[in-house]
């Protein structure tokens, strides 16, 4: 098992995942790609790169994708396919079309839109994390429901030392969680976007993580570490409890800001 291989499997048992984790590598040869990868365009016809990580997430699939099978703009410009940049005839049709009804401000925005050097990867290598033959430039987590997530946040906090520090933008969750991830070398957090859920069929609870390959050493050391309690959907009572039991230390500041004490719990919780 390669390094990718490794914390994959981590992740996923910790987390109690249902979905493959992908592994995905930029390709500048294609000669690199492996024999055994599927060539989307050939395997599947043209699709998007959202309906590519499904095929991979979903059906533990390991795919090739790249220009000529990429049906969606967003992936052509972040990945460098195609020229895209500020005053090109492409940059003026499609920045009207960013949800952003005041020009001056969807041209900043177009303008920093996430984009790789024009033309130095020639296309995708996606495949279960786990499993994956290679090793990854980025891991992408998506997370069945938001209890897996804070798990994920849980682990993050600790080597950090600070909050997660994250945008949100209502479309282009494949950019913004794996080109950003790769070019910035940190972690994203993404809701999938309409198209995703319309043509990858992603579920409705969904919550993406991307994890580039800098930063996989720190998620596991938090994962791994004695203090870290994975966030699963407990069972639920089905009415809210209160003057609930609470930590220790909850009894000893209340009591220095002259506040009532109640029922302690010992942590861990069992």
């Amino acid at each position: 098992m390669n390094r990718t291989n490794e914390a994959a499997a981590l992740i996923r048992d910790a987390l109690h995942l249902t979905l493959n984790i992908q592994a995905v590598k930029f390709i500048e040869d294609p000669d690199e790609v492996p024999q055994d990868a599927l060539m989307a365009k050939e395997n599947f016809g043209h699709l998007s790169l959202c309906q590519a990580f499904a095929l991979v997430k979903r059906n533990g699939l390991t795919v090739y994708t790249d220009k000529n099978s990429e049906w969606c703009w967003a992936p052509v410009v972040a990945l460098g396919y195609a020229d895209c940049s500020p005053g090109t005839e492409a940059y003026e049709i499609i920045k009207p079309l960013m949800g952003i009804p005041d020009p001056e401000k969807a041209e900043r925005f177009f303008a920093e839109f996430p984009r790789l050097p024009l033309g130095k990867y020639k296309g995708l290598l996606i495949a279960p994390a786990d499993k994956a033959g290679f090793e990854a430039d980025v891991l992408l987590i998506n997370c069945d429901d938001n209890f897996q997530m804070r798990s994920l946040l849980s682990a993050v906090k600790p080597r950090n030392g600070k909050m997660l520090e994250v945008k949100m933008d209502p479309i282009d969750s494949c950019i913004h969680t794996l080109v950003t991830s790769f070019i910035e070398k940190d972690y994203t957090v993404a809701i999938p976007d309409p198209g995703e859920q319309e043509r990858a069929l992603t579920g409705k609870n969904e919550i993406i993580m991307g994890v580039p390959a800098e930063k996989l050493d720190d998620l596991v050391a938090g994962i791994s570490s004695p203090g870290f309690r994975h966030a699963q959907d407990p069972d639920l009572p089905e009415e809210m409890e209160f003057d609930f039991p609470r930590p220790p230390f909850y009894n000893k500041v209340f009591s220095l800001w002259g506040m009532e004490e109640g029922p302690e719990w010992s942590f861990p919780r069992k």
